[in-house]
Parts: C-alpha cells; structure tokens; sequence
C-alpha cells in the first residue's frame, strides 16, 4: 500500500481508574492508528494479499462480509490505493433491493462504494455457502478473473502479515491479549510471541469451533489461550455495562474502543485483572486491532433505542 502514508503502531501505557490499585502494568498497542480506514489487523491481513494479487496481474478483489464489515471497508479502501476494482458480496439481499436508502443509513458500505466497491447482495442461505465450489464458479461466471479473499481476510498471506504486529520492543510483556473474530491475527501473533508470554485471545463470537480454525496456522507454539467469558452473548451483542464501560474507558483514557471487538476485550482484561487472573507485578499488552470505522453505525443503533450512544470522538 504504497499511495498513502502509514503510521508507526505505538505502545501507550493505560492509566485507567479500576487498575489504580493494580499490581500490573497495562498497555495498548495503538494499531488503530496506522491508517485511518485500513487500520489495525485489516492492514496487516491485506499487505501480502494485495502483494500476491499484483503478481499475479489480478486487476480485482472479490471477498465476503456483513453490512457492517471492517474487512470488507478496508478491503475497498486498500484495492482503491492499488488501482484494483473490487466486489464486496454482501450478506443480506434485502439490502440490495434499494441500494440509494442502504448506502444512505450504512455508513459501511457508503464508504466502500465510494471507493469504487461494488456489491452483489445475496440471501443469508446463499451466503453460508461462500466456500462451495460451485457458488465460487457462479460468481467467476459473473466478474471473470478476481483474487478471492475469504470473508475476514484470514488466509496464510494474512497470518504472515499479522506475524509483522509484534516488535522486540514488545519481548518486555508477559502477556499479549487481542480480540478474535477469524483467527488470522491471532495465529499471526503467537507465531510471533516468545516463549516467556502468553497470548490470550477475546472471542466476539460464541461457540468453541476457533480453535481448530486457529491451530491450522499455528508454527508448533502452545504458549496461548481463549477467553470466553466476555462475548457479552454473541457477536455484535451488547448490554448497558458494557457500552457505560466503554465510554468511561474513552473519557479516562482518551483512547476509543467498539463495541463488537476491543471493547470486550478491554472489558475482560481490566475484569481479570481486578480479580487477580494475570500473575502479580506482570506486564500485559493489548492490542488494539481497530474496527473504529462501525462506531457510527452501531450508534444508529443505539438512538433508536433511546440508549445513549457511544463516545468515540476518535
């Protein structure tokens, strides 16, 4: 992604309230910053896909995502940097029945399409068969000669990318903790972790089934863990707590967090280390992978509940 300019993820020290008292010293690693739209892991995924995608004289991107995808944004952003068309297949074709009133209420996707994305809108049923064979052939019927990204990003070049997230400046942690969706970037982050640390991954999603898909890109580490217990009931669930918790955080510490990733993931750590779960004096780093770009959505969301919104002025 040579046509823009990316910053330096850095390390910040949180000083938040609740860890006052703590005997634990905690850190942010502010990947969110290195690109205001293909921030975080969605960089780090992309870099050798988009690599591999030019070698092989590809001129479009074709991958999967929700309405409110950060994958399927960045994806859009980074192929528009590279000069490469890209389609978005979008879970939900309702949404594709009036494509002016979704773009207008979805900040997502009005995005991306502004980056020249272009969407083929399909049913949850068709959408759940994205890596069947024949679905694929249908969408090569229709767009020609793309570069698949599956949904997420995750694949072996997105997992090589993610290994660059970690630094030696960052050997001094005992601890790494990131939020799951995929799997890629965590995979990439033990890959790079030392044996004296231990990753610790935040599920947004229910169920066990990520461990399997993770362990697929694992190099032989078994230094590394997922915690459960923040999901706050699935993906994209909330409750009052935890949208209270991440405004408090913001207005504290001046960083943002979203309600589906890393504000669950905060939640946790700063809930483990309260009630003593990391060793005493320990060093913990967090990273935070972004996913800033849905705040405005998600906050649509909220007002029509008459719930307070998120503030997440970045």
């Amino acid at each position: 992604m040579k046509k823009h300019s990316l910053m330096k993820s850095k390390n910040e020290q949180v000083i938040f309230s609740e860890l006052k008292t703590m005997r634990n010293q905690l850190f942010i690693k502010r990947e969110d910053q290195i690109h205001p739209l293909v921030s975080g892991n969605k960089y780090r995924k992309l870099k050798y896909n988009l690599q591999d995608a030019n070698r092989q004289q590809k001129k479009t991107l074709l991958t999967f995502g929700g309405a409110f995808s950060n994958h399927i944004l960045a994806t859009a952003v980074a192929g528009k940097l590279q000069n490469f068309k890209t389609i978005g297949v979008i879970r939900g074709e309702e949404l594709g029945a009036d494509l002016s009133r979704t773009l207008a209420s979805n900040s997502t996707l009005r995005v991306a399409y502004e980056h020249g994305m272009r969407f083929e809108f399909v049913s949850r049923e068709k959408y759940r068969n994205k890596k069947n064979s024949s679905f694929l052939k249908k969408l090569q019927e229709k767009y020609e000669d793309f570069y698949l990204i599956p949904e997420g990003g995750t694949n072996e070049l997105a997992v090589k990318g993610c290994e660059e997230i970690l630094t030696k400046e960052d050997n001094q942690f005992d601890y790494i903790c990131l939020c799951v969706g995929t799997g890629g970037t965590l995979a990439g982050i033990i890959n790079s972790s030392k044996s004296h640390q231990k990753v610790l991954g935040f599920p947004a999603l229910k169920g066990d089934f990520l461990a399997k898909e993770i362990q697929r890109y694992l190099k032989g580490k078994d230094n590394w863990g997922l915690i459960n217990d923040y999901h706050f009931g699935g993906y994209a669930k909330y409750n009052d707590e935890l949208i209270h918790f991440i405004n408090r955080f913001k207005n504290e510490t001046k960083i943002p967090l979203d309600p589906i990733y890393t504000g669950k993931m905060m939640f946790g750590i700063v809930d483990m280390i309260v009630n003593n779960k990391f060793n005493t004096g320990s060093k913990i780093l967090m990273i935070h992978t972004g996913g800033l770009q849905g705040i405005d959505g998600f906050n649509q969301r909220l007002l029509k509940k008459n719930h307070h919104p998120l503030n997440l002025c970045k």
